[in-house]
């Protein structure tokens, strides 16, 4: 994986043919291995040809995660065309606007993927799709930020972006042994993360279509798995499930997490009970730079994102879009090679998202607050939108929040800020207390 691009597409092919009767994807119902993936991959692909669709082109996937929705949307991949992976819970007039949006020309579902009509639509058995040049900037896939309230922001992420995410699997112990128990949906950055560098490095993908705490302990502990991406919610679970303890974990290499904070308490707790590493990545669906916490190396850093991820430069801004001096606060913002291309037919939004430094280098802007350490850690404090600006003092609501959460009898609290006549604003904390 060292060179600096190449199809995941095209390793599922030689995957099948070095290993053609390893596992590669499982649900509860089927499984494939490598050498009926990369087929059904040729038959869909093929499929997509044969009805019109062009490299560049899109469709929709709309479905609870499952082995025959993977293989649909890597066969698109392996015709150039991009998906469009949208949450089933959205409103039908959400899923309008989105599928709309991304211009899809077919749309999957649970209900066409399941029925035996989806059969006879795939090209016939060793039928192989013509071939297709793609680059970096080629659109993988559309990633949808919003659309359960609002208007939608499709996310354009290429082929270069993906392979990004793919060059730092071997640091993480992918390979031909790795399970990755996978519980978050397949429309989600967050699981694509990681699905992607497991079968980019001829490991198996196991889907559990929907989280609960104990079957995902049973399916752990019978899988074998390796690796697994949860968010922090899904952590607090687990941790505190009756019978966490009682399952043998001992398989697990790395665990990672993103996408919502993650407390230093629950990353201590993870550490402590769970065995292997625990990985915590920060950065955006929209790409730009990511910071790594190797959580396991660095027990004192728990408080803290990680440093910036080889190959991303990170930088903090201050409202006038300057760079900020050596530890002071400022918006986070971010570059590599994993950036999206842009927000699908919103042009305006993409620029509203960028920032340029001086020498015309271009940035994501995440409009998250923070501030790097004496050893070059982030330390985040909220959300720019969300501070609180009372007397002419920046407040930073999470570090109320923090304070609140100490106290014995406090089980859960929100600091928002209000309207003051005296101070402009003055931050309010609305608590939850214990039992």
């Amino acid at each position: 994986m060292a060179r600096d691009f190449g199809l995941i597409a095209d390793l599922i092919g030689l995957h099948a043919q070095a290993r053609p009767h390893a596992l590669a994807l499982r649900d509860s119902e089927s499984t494939l291995t490598y050498a009926e993936l990369n087929a059904v991959m040729d038959r869909v692909a093929a499929a997509l040809q044969r009805d019109g669709l062009r490299a560049g082109d899109a469709i929709a996937l709309c479905a609870m995660p499952s082995v025959r929705y993977a293989a649909v949307f890597l066969g698109a991949l392996r015709a150039g065309v991009a998906a469009a992976p949208l949450a089933p819970g959205a409103t039908p007039a959400s899923l309008a606007r989105m599928i709309e949006d991304a211009d899809a020309r077919l749309v999957f579902t649970d209900t066409t993927l399941a029925e035996a009509g989806f059969e006879a639509w795939l090209a016939p058995p060793g039928t192989r799709p013509a071939p297709v040049a793609l680059g970096p900037a080629s659109p993988f896939n559309i990633i949808y930020s919003s659309g359960t309230t609002g208007a939608p922001k499709g996310i354009v992420q290429g082929h270069g972006m993906r392979w990004a995410h793919v060059k730092r699997g071997a640091r993480y112990g992918y390979g031909p042994g790795t399970v990755t128990l996978l519980s978050t949906p397949l429309y989600s950055n967050t699981t694509l993360v990681v699905f992607f560098p497991t079968l980019a490095f001829g490991g198996c993908v196991a889907l559990m279509p929907k989280f609960d705490a104990a079957g995902y302990l049973a399916l752990a502990q019978h899988c074998r798995a390796t690796h697994t991406m949860l968010v922090p919610v899904q952590y607090q679970r687990l941790m505190a499930h009756p019978s966490f303890d009682a399952h043998d974990l001992s398989s697990f290499r790395y665990k990672f997490s993103t996408s919502a904070p993650f407390s230093a308490a629950l990353k201590a707790d993870v550490l402590a009970r769970w065995p292997g590493g625990l990985i915590e990545f920060y950065g955006m669906t929209e790409g730009g730079g990511t910071c790594i916490l190797e959580a396991h190396l660095h027990p004192d850093k728990l408080h803290t994102v990680g440093r910036p991820a080889e190959g991303s430069d990170i930088r903090l801004i201050d409202e006038g879009g300057r760079e900020v001096a050596p530890g002071a606060d400022g918006e986070v913002v971010g570059s590599s090679a994993g950036m999206m291309v842009g927000y699908h037919r919103q042009s305006e939004k993409t620029r509203e998202a960028e920032w340029f430094a001086p020498d015309g280098k271009r940035f994501i802007r995440t409009g998250d607050i923070g501030r790097f350490d004496e050893d070059g850690f982030l330390i985040l404090f909220d959300r720019k939108k969300d501070m609180v600006i009372s007397g002419g003092f920046n407040i930073y609501p999470s570090d109320l929040e923090a304070v609140l959460r100490a106290h014995a009898a406090v089980a859960d609290v929100a600091v928002v800020g209000v309207p003051s006549a005296q101070w402009g604003e003055t931050p309010v904390a609305f608590v939850v207390r214990r039992p």
